[in-house]
């Protein structure tokens, strides 16, 4: 049964009172299945964000536990925060991980939604893939007038809730959604002005800010305000002014590469009738929200940035384009923190970036290149990034693993009397120590004068470091694939229909049993060419390295190889068997001419080399 997996991210307006922020977080933690995996308060903010992952059904009753005990615990009309706000619980979005689509993820929304209303009482709005119209897709346009205003808009017609139930000054109103990753970034500035934080957020983000023109640096809100007037439509980007709206508009497309229309109503301004109106200006990035606060804790402002898609604008580009701003403002961002989570493809591209921009490698292990983020970012700035903590889908291994294991721990069970571990797990050792050698060349080679051949070795190492890591899984998958087996053997087989099944399922465990081993030995195989490939593009001084991943490597496809052939004896599938044992033939004659052709070349270097050496 595939794995269905669901985030969900709780937002409540809270972020003070460690008691009542631990009595919600109880609360969810009590529903079997519900792992909760971060809790990010914030005193200034006053707002709690809680992470909690699960099978949907989990996840949504611990959403629920989670908005009725924050409902319990919170007094909204005493609440006050830096955060925009407008319930106890102010927003609850669902997320797909895995197995999920966006849509899954709305019907989880809505059930939600009737559920809050219903048995709690609180005004639901639902936001972006659950919205039920287009202009309650941002959460910004439904948060509007905040709790303040929630009473009045409650009365707007235009602003009925999805789900109704009467004002509650206690509680406020809650706003439930699905989208996608949405990534909580802070950027910290050497500064104690809001207005500063505030005015490079207004360039970042993608509603941009008010246009102006005359004296607007080092600080673009001292400028003077422009406006659009009849036969003079300016640009908010540029000096150009057309002579009509549709030629600013155009302007904008063809130069800016934005919608100028859907720039003015993301402000609340009617493109229809623009004369009188503020000009407006796009800010750098899409899927970014951003504004300035001061955090009293740090004693320092922050750029606040949300970015709801991490794919197209990430962290680490946000930061580069605010660290510029702040320095022809004469300020210096000291650092960033993530808030909540961040996914580890996300926290791994923003590390590639920065090794790319020194010049160093990226086939290199996955945490180092996480690490590198870390420290690029300053993301420790203002408070410990822990990467087991903060990193979600962070690639790690069971603590029972046989990988886990010290070497001499794993060297003594494999020497123990029993069949497993065994050969094949053996076997995706080697391929992987195969693979690890051939990055090391690699990389150690790495830097030189010729530019080309730099991209040729980082590929090389960064194909060597996803072998590397696929064939040490593999190590722990041959010994639970015969343990499978095993299992299959010790099934009951007093009746006709008890024999059947046990003979159905050990034939089933021996070709997963063989599927493991073959995909080791055509794993080991790409090691191997990897291998070759470094010892022809290395350093003479690391050849060596190369020559021992290579024999590693086809010691891995030779191992795999043989743990395949000797499970097919008991394989009753004769067309199975000649499939299996055709290809295998390959693999062997693949990697025996690969090998002699890389022991070959290795040998005649050291030879050469050590000819030159007696000269």
């Amino acid at each position: 049964m595939s794995l269905r997996l669901v985030e969900c991210v709780p937002n409540i307006s809270e972020g003070r009172d460690a008691a009542k922020i631990k009595q919600v977080t109880d609360a969810i933690a009590a529903v079997p299945g519900v792992q909760v995996l971060d809790v990010d308060p914030g005193a200034d903010t006053n707002r709690t964000v809680i992470t909690l992952v699960g099978e949907p059904e989990a996840v949504l009753e611990g959403a629920f536990r989670c908005v009725a005990e924050a409902a319990r615990v919170i007094d909204m009309s005493l609440h006050h925060g830096a955060h925009p706000r407008m319930g106890a619980t102010d927003v609850v979005p669902f997320v797909p991980v895995e197995g999920l689509s966006m849509e899954d993820c709305a019907e989880l929304a809505r059930r939600l939604g009737v559920r809050v209303a219903k048995e709690l009482a609180i005004p639901v709005y639902l936001y972006e893939a659950a919205a039920a119209r287009p202009e309650r897709c941002n959460l910004a346009e439904v948060r509007r007038g905040e709790y303040e205003g929630l009473q009045e808009k409650l009365r707007d017609p235009q602003w009925a809730p999805d789900f109704a139930a009467p004002y509650n000054a206690r509680t406020g109103a809650t706003i439930i959604g699905a989208r996608e990753f949405l990534v909580a970034y802070n950027v910290t500035l050497n500064s104690g002005s809001k207005d500063h934080a505030t005015d490079i957020a207004f360039e970042l983000r993608e509603k941009g800010r008010v246009a102006r023109r005359g004296r607007v640096k080092p600080y673009y809100q001292a400028g003077e305000l422009i406006f659009y007037a009849e036969g003079a439509f300016p640009c908010g980007n540029c000096d150009f002014t057309g002579t009509t709206f549709q030629e600013t508009v155009d302007h904008c497309t063809k130069v800016h590469g934005y919608d100028l229309p859907g720039l003015m109503r993301l402000n609340d301004a009617d493109p229809a009738n623009p004369i009188g109106q503020k000009v407006r200006r796009r800010g750098l990035f899409s899927h970014c929200k951003a504004i300035g606060w001061y955090v009293d804790t740090y004693r320092r402002a922050q750029i606040s940035v949300n970015l709801t898609d991490y794919k197209q604008t990430a962290p680490h580009t946000v930061l580069e384009s605010a660290r510029g701003l702040a320095a022809e403002r004469g300020l210096v961002v000291t650092g960033s923190e993530i808030v909540g989570l961040v996914p580890f493809q996300c926290l791994l591209a923003s590390g590639r970036y920065y090794l790319k921009a020194m010049g160093k490698s990226t086939g290199v292990p996955a945490r180092d290149i996480l690490q590198t983020a870390v420290f690029s970012m300053g993301l420790a700035d203002v408070a410990p990034f822990e990467l087991e903590k903060k990193v979600l889908g962070l690639p790690t291994y069971d603590p029972k693993a046989l990988v886990a294991m010290p070497i001499h721990a794993f060297t003594d069970e494999v020497s123990r009397d029993t069949p497993a571990p065994g050969g094949g797990s053996i076997a995706a050792l080697a391929g992987s120590l195969g693979a690890a050698l051939a990055s090391m060349v690699a990389n150690l080679a790495q830097g030189g004068p010729d530019g080309e051949k730099d991209a040729k070795l980082i590929a090389l190492a960064e194909r060597a470091q996803a072998l590397k890591d696929h064939l040490m899984v593999a190590v722990d998958a041959d010994t639970n694939a015969f343990n499978a087996f095993m299992d299959a053997r010790r099934l009951p087989d007093g009746t006709p229909e008890q024999k059947a099944a046990r003979q159905a399922a050990m034939q089933a465990g021996l070709k997963v049993a063989i599927d493991v081993p073959l995909d080791t030995a055509k794993a080991s195989l790409a090691a191997l060419e990897l291998a070759g490939e470094a010892a022809r593009l290395g350093k003479v001084a690391s050849i060596s390295d190369a020559a021992v991943g290579a024999q590693m490597a086809y010691a891995g496809v030779r191992g795999g190889v043989w743990n395949v052939v000797i499970n097919l004896k008991d394989i009753t599938d004769a067309g199975y068997i000649t499939e299996m044992q055709k290809e295998c033939s390959s693999l062997l004659a693949q990697a025996g001419d690969r090998l002699k052709e890389i022991t070959d070349h290795v040998d005649q270097k050291l030879v050469d080399r050590l000819l030159k050496a007696k000269k």
